[in-house]
């Protein structure tokens, strides 16, 4: 007894392993600018006028086009404020992990910032922009420093700066409640 032959392969098996043949190209409709034949895959020779090859730029371009990207970089702190800031505000003034952890970041960026200044910008240095990258990097420090205040905010806000004669003189006293809560039953 002999098994009945395999049923042939679907449809979709067939299609893949034989892709349609490519459709010839119209030359009626020039190639876009920029586009090159040769890097799809077509053997087909290009003249040379079709080509264009663009000029690199010039050194005051790249040290424009750096300068900008070195401002970026340079307000990047500024821009996390809004949002730390409202992280902070909703974390409340408690002492727990969340807020604790909202702290610690917004004490641990911008300090990483400010010690890896050098870093940042030296990617952008260039014999041009040593007077102009001074400004920035300054630009720099300044955004972190403010990013360091609203953590000194919030940590004075949860109470545990240092702010009044008691929290530094044993001999006095420490300073009354307005309220007291006192939990019901």
């Amino acid at each position: 007894m002999s098994s009945p032959p395999p049923p042939p392969p679907p449809q979709w098996v067939v299609d893949l392993s034989s892709p349609p043949a490519a459709k010839p190209k119209s030359t009626a409709i020039p190639d876009p600018p920029g586009f090159s034949a040769a890097s799809t895959g077509n053997r087909k020779q290009v003249s040379s006028s079709k080509t264009t090859t663009r000029a690199p730029p010039t050194t005051e371009a790249m040290d424009t086009l750096k300068l900008k990207k070195a401002w970026e970089v340079a307000l990047a702190p500024v821009k996390q404020l809004p949002m730390t800031a409202f992280m902070m505000y909703m974390s409340g003034n408690s002492l727990q992990i969340f807020s604790i952890m909202m702290v610690l970041m917004a004490f641990k960026n911008p300090a990483m910032g400010l010690m890896g200044t050098n870093q940042a910008f030296e990617k952008f240095e260039s014999e041009g922009l040593k007077g102009k990258l001074l400004m920035v990097k300054a630009v720099y420090v300044v955004m972190n420093i403010l990013a360091l205040a609203l953590g000194f905010w919030k940590v004075n806000g949860m109470g545990l700066l240092p702010t009044t004669r008691s929290d530094w003189l044993a001999w006095e006293t420490a300073r009354e409640p307005l309220e007291v809560a006192i939990p019901a039953f």
